[in-house]
C-alpha cells in the first residue's frame, strides 16, 4: 500500500461504536479511527508504541491514569505496556493512531 485512500478502504468494527480503517507497511500501521458519540475505548494496554493526532471533534484520553480533553490538532504518545483509554463526547470524533511495530490483528 503506497497511497490511502479513506473513501475506497472499508472499515473494522472494534468496538460499539469505535471503527477503524487501516494501511500499513513493515514497520508501522496507521489506524483511522471514528468514534461515534459517547464512545468508550476501555482501559487497556498493548506491546506496541502508540502515537495520535486528533483529527475532528474530541476525546478524552488517559494515559497511565492522566486524562485529558483533546482537540484537533493535539497529539499523544504512549509507550508500549502502558494502561490508556479513550472516550468521545456529544459528538463524532476522527483520530489517527500510529502503531509500531504492526499490528497484526488491525490488517483486515
Amino acid at each position: 500500500m503506497t497511497f490511502i485512500d479513506l473513501e475506497t478502504r472499508a472499515f473494522k468494527q472494534l468496538l460499539p461504536g469505535i471503527r477503524i480503517q487501516t494501511f500499513w507497511g513493515e514497520q508501522q500501521l496507521l489506524s483511522f479511527v471514528s468514534f461515534a458519540a459517547h464512545s468508550t475505548v476501555p482501559a487497556h494496554s498493548h506491546v506496541y508504541e502508540q502515537s495520535g493526532t486528533v483529527l475532528a471533534g474530541e476525546i478524552e484520553l488517559a494515559i497511565a491514569g492522566e486524562a485529558r480533553r483533546l482537540q484537533p490538532g493535539d497529539s499523544y504518545l504512549i509507550p508500549a505496556h502502558v494502561m490508556h483509554s479513550a472516550r468521545s463526547f456529544d459528538a463524532i470524533a476522527r483520530v489517527l493512531d500510529v502503531f509500531s511495530p504492526v499490528r497484526a490483528d488491525y490488517q483486515y
